[in-house]
């Protein structure tokens, strides 16, 4: 194999969300869920869609959405217009000693990259080696004074 492919196959591995070869479980979901971000900023709503497992759970102010079908079309206006409303970046991520569930958590932003919320996700890997969200719950930015 060429020393190019190398790192192709290790780039689209990152960007599908698939485990890559020698990666932690905890550097695999990181990159999942960068990917998943990704595709907010390039309003690929399609792509977002293949990051969320078919029984997923994601709950907002107007209550749960439920599969992966409800939130990708409950999802939809967010993908509308030439500029993301948000985005967001893992800060943290924990996975179970078995490799098979993880949480990850950030930072929100608004357009102009001030801090709005707090994501929380569960990631689970599927069957077929690809990490997706399962459970998800955002949360406004805290105002408490530091130390709280």
């Amino acid at each position: 194999m060429s020393r190019l492919r190398v790192p192709l196959l290790l780039l689209t591995a990152l960007t599908t969300g698939r485990a890559a070869f020698g990666q932690s479980p905890a550097d695999q979901v990181r990159a999942a869920e960068a990917a998943f971000a990704g595709t907010m900023a390039r309003r690929d709503s399609a792509t977002f869609g293949t990051y969320v497992a078919d029984d997923a759970v994601f709950v907002g102010s107007r209550g749960p959405l439920r599969g992966r079908d409800s939130i990708v079309a409950g999802w939809r206006p967010f993908f509308a217009g030439p500029a993301a409303p948000f985005s967001w970046a893992p800060e943290m991520v924990e996975v179970l000693a078995s490799g098979t569930l993880a949480l990850s958590s950030g930072p929100v932003f608004d357009p102009t990259g001030k801090r709005i919320g707090t994501f929380n996700s569960i990631w689970r890997r599927d069957a077929d080696g690809r990490w997706r969200v399962v459970f998800d719950k955002g949360c406004p930015a805290c105002t408490c004074p530091p130390g709280s």
